[in-house]
């Protein structure tokens, strides 16, 4: 599943970011804890250069923090930024981030000249809830569903600091077919623009092979199923999403498994880990250099045919 699902506020919006970079001192980029890397833009990551960047990880107490941790020094080691995992719950927390600001830029500080920061993060992440506590003030519209900031703002959040908030952005293409269901999976998509069940069977694939405990504690299974077909049967049986002649409705249980991980009720969970993220890249980089051969053989084939 190649995702592409790329409103035109966002498109917009890249475009703007590239025109306000030079006058930025300061990245803020807010990351999902259970998805940091398929969170992450790599269009800034390119864009960014050497200004100093925060990697905020937010929604961290749905994640598993064993596995926060290991982001969490990766980040900090291979990427040269600083991190901070966070939770809505956890405002005070989220108030040091101006305090951060001043460490990392002294020569801004000492002059008491503003900052410059500009704030990013894919639709959903929870950057306009952070915005908001902040600025000590309704700014930001918040809300569940992915795309509610539409246009850039300017925000004085006092201390010296001036955020640039830009609307929640997701690349053209994901690549990764992995990141893609990631995102999905976590809400950072629009339900309308993707298939529940390809994602719900996903996720379920998912967390059988890495949460199994927390299925069977959650949904009350006896027995746990082998496979994700099994499972989201189970499912169904067990929330009574049957149709005539008992059989499973799909599109239902799909709904449930993802709102039910959305919300953690299923318990701290991540889809990823830094190992599991440089086994894909590795996977990603032969993709690519198979399908430029095989284009290239059309190519020949081509030419030698005209």
């Amino acid at each position: 599943m190649l995702i592409q699902w790329y409103p035109g506020h966002m498109h917009k919006a890249s475009k703007e970011v590239k025109e306000i970079l030079p006058q930025v001192d300061l990245i803020i980029e807010i990351l999902d804890a259970r998805i940091p890397f398929s969170s992450q833009n790599p269009m800034l990551t390119t864009l960014r250069g050497d200004k100093p960047c925060i990697k905020v990880l937010s929604k961290s107490d749905l994640a598993d923090p064993e596995i926060t941790q290991q982001w969490q020094s990766y980040l900090e080691q291979e990427q040269g930024v600083k991190t901070l995992a966070l939770t809505i719950e956890q405002p005070e927390k989220m108030r040091q981030i101006p305090e951060l600001c001043h460490k990392m830029l002294p020569t801004k500080a000492s002059s008491s000249r503003l900052i410059h920061t500009l704030i990013m993060g894919i639709p959903n992440v929870g950057k306009s809830t952070l915005i908001n506590i902040l600025a000590g003030r309704m700014i930001a519209k918040t809300g569940n569903e992915p795309a509610i900031t539409k246009t850039q703002q300017r925000i004085d959040i006092g201390n010296g600091i001036i955020l640039l908030d830009t609307p929640g952005m997701l690349w053209p293409n994901v690549e990764n077919k992995n990141s893609g269901y990631r995102l999905a999976t976590t809400g950072a998509i629009k339900d309308t623009a993707i298939s529940h069940d390809h994602v719900a069977f996903f996720a379920a694939e998912y967390l059988l092979r890495h949460y199994p405990k927390l299925l069977q504690v959650r949904f009350q299974l006896e027995q746990l199923p082998e496979s994700e077909q099994q499972l989201m049967e189970a499912i169904g049986r067990k929330r009574g999403c049957l149709r005539s002649g008992g059989r499973i409705e799909m599109d239902k249980v799909s709904k449930i498994l993802l709102t039910e991980f959305r919300a953690g009720t299923i318990g701290r969970i991540s889809l990823e880990t830094p190992a599991m993220m440089e086994q894909e890249l590795v996977e990603l980089v032969i993709t690519r250099e198979l399908r430029e051969a095989k284009k290239k053989a059309r190519k020949e084939k081509w030419k030698k045919s005209s």
